[in-house]
């Protein structure tokens, strides 16, 4: 059977990616805030929706996404906007809502909304156009390939981007033993999306 990807190209990938992975960013920041407000079940939950949504940027890219930006390049700016909304609808539940307030389908709900935060950030769509063709080999099939890096970078974000927000849902589940601590939780979670929500609209796509 006829691996998809190189060996080489692979192997080369590997240390890149998972040195992308341990880059702090807003996956990472966003995790985080899950692990911290709802606790470490939401955390890897809403890690397994960015590894989806990394999927999905990877699958649409492999099928032409270049082609439709280059031919659309104002659909950058409309899924950005999309995602600085979303950002700052996720502050607002989190500011207004205390622990007690918490869903208790809450790894389904961060599952959601890491997946949504993941494929409204253009900044992640233009990730995957500019690195992964790098290791691509074009006397193979295009598609594959990156379906196969895409689940690479999706496992490795998965695990590393999960720890981090376990770590905090430990420590949100240790301290948060009154009303106020929880309302406290809540407002360090809405200034984390807030911010990334700002960061997010600040973003040039280039």
């Amino acid at each position: 059977m006829t691996l998809p990807v190189d060996p080489l190209l692979m192997l080369a990938f590997l240390p890149a990616g998972l040195a992308l992975n341990l880059t702090p960013g807003a996956d990472m920041m966003f995790c985080f805030a899950q692990g911290l407000r709802r606790g470490p079940r939401a955390a890897w939950a809403a890690s397994a929706g960015i590894s989806a949504g990394a999927m999905v940027h990877a699958l649409v890219a492999g099928l032409g996404l270049a082609a439709l930006i280059a031919a659309h390049p104002a659909l950058l700016s409309v899924i950005r906007w999309i995602g600085v909304a979303y950002l700052l609808w996720l502050a607002m539940k989190s500011l207004n809502a205390g622990r007690s307030d918490i869903p208790q389908d809450a790894p389904a709900h961060a599952f959601r909304e890491g997946l949504l935060v993941n494929l409204t950030n253009p900044k992640v769509i233009l990730f995957v156009l500019a690195f992964i063709p790098q290791f691509i080999d074009p006397t193979h099939a295009i598609l594959p390939q990156f379906l196969v890096y895409g689940v690479m970078l999706g496992i490795g974000g998965f695990v590393i981007n999960g720890a981090v927000g376990h770590l905090a849902g430990g420590a949100g589940n240790r301290l948060a033993r009154s009303d106020a601590f929880s309302r406290w939780l809540g407002r360090v979670s809405a200034g984390v999306f807030g911010l990334l929500a700002l960061r997010l609209a600040l973003m040039e796509p280039r």
